[in-house]
């Protein structure tokens, strides 16, 4: 695709934002409701392949009912000149991975603030049924005002209807960021996208993701049997606290993790260092309420503390004290019906 190319006689591409190995990025016109989009489309290579075109159709149709303030909006999607693509919200500012090869790294207040958005944006969509399967810095676009918004939901798992047989290099996510189970072509669940959210919190603390290497294979053996440095050989000063989470989330075992983006998102909330920095949440919202403690199958969520209900508690109050009121007005007619003997 080029600028300029119309798309089914309603999107104008006006100029190219980015490109990868699977699809180039492009701002543009829908000229139908005149107002300026981001159209994601895919190489010709895959738009061409009818189980990869079905399976995209189903996942773009999922994410288009993702409605968050930390989820890229999808507004629609179709199939133009041989190639599919789909037309999402233009989102101001630039993707996390490149926010961090700009800084480094980020300090531990701000990178819990932007962490704790992609857990409200991904956790929602684990409630609605759909996994991420891609989780990455690439795929995290942080606006002017700090604002994180999650994208490409389900281009992962569609790409799994193309090489089915090589799920374990990159059709199940980007390999330096995918969790043990999908690096040994196991189907990825809610706490594989934790464990990714994971690295990507790893990385974004110290600057450098926790496992490196030359070759797919490589990355794929550490990620199932390798235990990553301490993010304190890096950042010496980081609190303890924080540690513990971050090597909790990369527990090799799903069942060792936490389960869900959500509980992950409570968690850094409770975080001392995030006093400073969850005002500056301001309309997201949704983020905190997102990670309000509830029950889950009718006990508290591992790794969280029981909150105290002082509603509750204040109503138990009154109640006594009404209570306790009544006892000299009971013991009056008691006496009176029943006057004590002389």
């Amino acid at each position: 695709m080029n600028e300029g190319t119309l798309l089914n006689n309603r999107y104008q591409l006006l100029e190219r934002l980015g490109s990868g190995g699977m699809a180039e990025v492009f701002r543009a016109r829908d000229l139908m409701l005149d107002r300026y989009v981001a159209i994601k489309v895919l190489r010709g290579d895959y738009s061409e392949h009818p189980g990869f075109q079905e399976s995209f159709r189903q996942e773009a149709r999922a994410a288009a009912n993702l409605t968050h303030p930390n989820i890229v909006t999808v507004h629609d999607f179709g199939l133009a000149e041989g190639m599919l693509y789909i037309v999402m919200e233009l989102v101001p500012g630039r993707d996390l991975k490149s926010l961090l090869r700009k800084r480094g790294r980020l300090p531990a207040a701000e990178a819990i603030h932007l962490i704790v958005q992609a857990c409200a944006g991904i956790g929602y969509a684990h409630r609605a049924g759909l996994v991420h399967c891609d989780v990455k810095p690439h795929n995290m676009l942080v606006t002017p005002d700090q604002r994180l918004k999650v994208t490409d939901f389900g281009i992962a798992r569609a790409l799994a209807t193309i090489l089915p047989d090589q799920r374990a290099n990159v059709v199940w996510g980007s390999p330096q960021y995918f969790s043990p189970e999908q690096a040994t072509g196991h189907p990825p669940s809610p706490a594989s996208d934790v464990y990714s959210l994971g690295i990507v919190m790893y990385e974004v603390l110290t600057g450098t993701p926790p496992f490196s290497a030359s070759t797919a294979e490589e990355l794929a053996r550490l990620h199932a049997s390798a235990t990553p440095a301490s993010l304190t050989e890096y950042v010496p000063d980081l609190p303890p606290a924080l540690v513990e989470i971050v090597m909790k989330v990369l527990s090799k075992e799903p069942s060792a993790r936490y389960r869900t983006a959500d509980q992950l998102g409570r968690v850094l909330l409770k975080f001392g260092t995030t006093r400073e920095v969850i005002p500056s949440l301001g309309s997201t919202v949704e983020a905190a309420q997102a990670f309000l403690p509830r029950r889950l199958g009718g006990s508290e969520e591992v790794g969280t503390s029981p909150e105290i209900d002082w509603m509750s508690v204040g109503l138990g109050l009154l109640a006594v004290l009404a209570v306790g009121g009544l006892i000299p007005f009971w013991m009056w007619v008691y006496f009176t019906y029943n006057p004590p003997l002389r």
